[in-house]
């Protein structure tokens, strides 16, 4: 087997030479600055609010929630490959990077204004919404300007770095919003906490942007429009089936185990609550170690990454979280002991294969078309994303037939229908070939 270290170095858009510490450090922080959206926002604090009986009927809200985002998703499908693409022919993804980052948080401190009635439960919602757009958005430039910071040797612990700050970053805003406002959340302290949101996204993400700058192309692009767009990118793809079959077959691969790795967070608090009963304040208590020991975890596999490759970092994350999925769902009368110890061990094992994912597919892009194939990486995630959701429910209806129990009694049988994505996704990905251990042909341009 080859080395790493004799490898013939991958043909990608990576830089060829080490960014300093400074400007790699700036970049991850844009990590961290981001996160309040995805952790206090959308995860602990403003949906819940947004749902609560101040606006209405929670089943009512919920379900315009669930189609408000799911618009969403269905905007960032069709817009992340051709929005990428055009920064990519331009030039100017830290120009756009750096306005959507300040729209994210000028939404963020927006939610203020969405009191608690009625009235205001659409003005909350399209924020929301807009919101999941546009930092979508932002992440395919984000993750695009990869290449100015890392090398083909060192992307994993860049990335990981950057994931893991992501991870602490959340936390920590959410430990200061309860440090200042306390953990009961009534309506004022919720608004107040958007305007903190909004001032630590605006904040923590200028080391970006003075660090980083936007590369022209040597030869102007001509202007596509949105039509010529979407027949540059199919003809793009037609170019990475024919030259670089495994990007796209990486591409498959990553949509369905990432949904999985969604849904080991999105479901872990709820399995928590009704099967293992949980207190509130012991989901969040056990939300904020899950979320440090999964940043400490990203960072240090992100060594790992580098040496070992990190197809074999997302292999082993994905064989050990369907393992420990299964190990929930057999253990599960041992109680809330089996939830710390299993949940906590997942934990050790999401981040990381998030990671090794996003460098794995920095290591396979060939130069100018890092946004375009990272759009198309956020578009086949959302392509997929409704699959542990609806396995999850249908894993729970599967036990009510066998149990012949009520939903909350067979709530433990969801985590197998999330277990199932993972598995589905672990088994294309033992198929896709570790760029690091491979040289690599670049697509014809299109």
């Amino acid at each position: 087997m080859t080395t790493p270290s004799t490898a013939p170095t991958p043909i990608t858009a990576l830089s060829a030479e080490p960014a300093p510490r400074r400007r790699v450090l700036a970049w991850a922080f844009w990590d961290w600055g981001t996160q309040p959206f995805a952790t206090v926002i959308t995860t602990f604090v403003f949906a819940v609010y947004l749902t609560s009986s101040a606006f209405g009927d929670k089943d009512t809200l919920t379900k315009n929630l669930a189609w408000t985002t799911a618009a969403a998703g269905l905007c960032i499908a069709l817009l992340a490959p051709v929005l990428g693409q055009g920064a990519d022919r331009k030039g100017r993804r830290m120009f756009h990077l750096r306005w959507q980052t300040w729209v994210l948080a000028a939404i963020c401190a927006a939610m203020y204004f969405v009191a608690p009635e009625p009235s205001y439960f659409w003005l909350g919602a399209i924020l929301l919404g807009a919101g999941n757009i546009i930092a979508e958005i932002a992440n395919v430039n984000y993750y695009a300007a990869i290449d100015q910071v890392s090398t083909p040797k060192n992307v994993g612990r860049v990335s990981g770095l950057g994931w893991g700050l992501g991870y602490l970053g959340g936390i920590t805003i959410l430990l200061v919003i309860i440090g200042v406002l306390g953990a009961d959340f009534p309506a004022d302290d919720v608004r107040f906490a958007m305007l903190i949101c909004g001032a630590w996204t605006a904040l923590f993400t200028i080391p970006i942007f003075v660090a980083l700058k936007d590369r022209q192309p040597e030869t102007a692009a001509p202007s596509l429009g949105f039509v010529g767009s979407y027949k540059r990118l199919f003809r793009s793809i037609a170019d990475l089936a024919r030259t670089s079959p495994n990007t796209l077959f990486f591409l498959a691969a990553s949509a369905l185990f990432r949904d999985g790795l969604a849904g080991v967070f999105t479901f872990g608090g709820i399995l928590a609550a009704g099967t293992f009963g949980f207190e509130f304040s012991e989901v969040v208590i056990f939300g904020v170690v899950a979320n440090v020991v999964a940043g400490v975890a990203t960072m240090l596999f992100g060594l790992l990454d580098d040496r070992l490759g990190p197809k074999t970092v997302i292999v082993t994350s994905l064989v050990s979280l369907v393992a420990l999925g299964v190990g929930i769902f057999v253990f599960h009368d041992g109680g809330k002991p089996v939830f710390w110890v299993m949940g906590l061990l997942m934990c050790l094992f999401v981040g990381p294969a998030q990671s090794a994912s996003r460098s794995l597919l920095a290591r396979l892009i060939p130069d100018g078309m890092s946004g375009e194939i990272f759009g198309l990486y956020a578009t086949t995630g959302r392509a997929v994303s409704f699959l542990s959701p609806l396995l999850f429910g249908a894993g729970i209806a599967i036990g009510e037939l066998v149990l012949g129990s009520s939903e909350a009694e067979a709530q433990y049988w969801g985590i197998l229908g999330v277990v199932v994505v993972l598995a589905a996704g672990l088994a294309l990905a033992v198929f896709v070939k570790d760029p690091i251990k491979q040289p690599s042909v670049a697509p014809a341009a299109a």
